[in-house]
């Protein structure tokens, strides 16, 4: 008998106890005893359903092990996972019904006092909408993810998330938000001799966001980033920025783009850079090709 067989078989011997369990007579006899064992055909089925690849028949199979443990049980932590089990299945095939099973899983766990776990399925669920390129959602969870965080204490895990945030945030183009994120996580950093090093790179970031809003505010920020970190002031970040505001003060595309190029061959500008860049230059000039 196939894996899928083997799933369909367990889900009607499951709705056979879920059945018996019911009524008069069942509430007698075991009704209780009957749907936990309904919540493990369930379970096998699920994974059954798994090994044959038939990614939403397991999580649907999920889905009923976890109503039961959660509705008639009242098993609240097992629900949680069967919610879990079932939102990692759907993410193969439904999106959709992943982000629905995952904020049962969230609700659950914050309603338990269990923020570190429903920190930690908001950004699945903010990966999820990340991929499908709906920033607005995702800054969403990746927010509640870091709220979570600081309040159990877990910084490191809190300013991870908020990074994701202010990466999206500049790409939709709000920089204030962007800017506050980067300039408090890097200010964080400067008080960590394990985190100080990555202080410069959110401090580079943050005065791109200036720098694509206003080129006094961006020289002003250089400037007080140098006196917050001295050892921005010799970064190649920094020199790179200040050789970047004097060709945008002076509106020169050429010095800009020869900056660019300069720091490139040595590291690598990613996309994220390669955007704020490009946006910095259009405003200088509307040929926006930076090579």
């Amino acid at each position: 008998m196939s894996s899928e067989d083997t799933a369909i078989q367990l889900i009607a011997e499951a709705e056979k106890k879920v059945k018996a369990s019911q009524g008069f007579f069942g509430g007698l006899f075991g009704g209780s005893s009957k749907l936990e064992d309904a919540v493990e055909l369930y379970t096998r089925a699920g994974n059954s359903f798994k090994m044959a690849k038939k990614w939403s028949a397991a999580g649907t199979a999920f889905l009923e092990a976890a109503k039961i443990q959660r509705e008639s049980l009242q098993s609240k932590h097992e629900a949680a996972q069967s919610y879990v089990d079932a939102g990692t299945c759907f993410k193969k095939a439904d999106n959709e019904e992943a982000v629905k099973a995952y904020g049962e899983a969230i609700d659950i766990f914050t309603d338990m006092g269990r923020f570190t776990m429903a920190a930690k399925h908001h950004i699945t669920v903010a990966e999820i909408y990340e991929g499908n390129n709906d920033l607005d959602m995702s800054i969403h969870h990746y927010e509640q993810a870091a709220d979570y965080y600081r309040g159990e204490e877990s910084n490191s895990s809190a300013n991870k998330c908020a990074l994701k945030v202010a990466l999206f945030a500049a790409q939709m183009e709000n920089y204030s938000k962007a800017i506050e994120i980067y300039e408090q996580v890097a200010a964080d950093a400067i008080e960590s001799s394990i985190l100080k090093y990555s202080a410069k790179d959110y401090f580079f970031k943050a005065a791109l966001c200036h720098m694509c809003v206003d080129v006094l505010e961006a020289q002003r920020a250089v400037e007080k980033y140098c006196d917050m970190h001295a050892a921005f002031q010799d970064s190649r970040e920094c020199k790179l920025l200040r050789s970047l505001l004097e060709a945008q003060e002076e509106q020169n595309v050429e010095a800009f783009t020869e900056a660019v190029k300069e720091y490139d061959s040595i590291s690598r500008i990613d996309q994220w850079l390669t955007t704020m860049l490009l946006r910095i230059k259009k405003s200088m000039n509307d040929n926006p090709d930076l090579t």
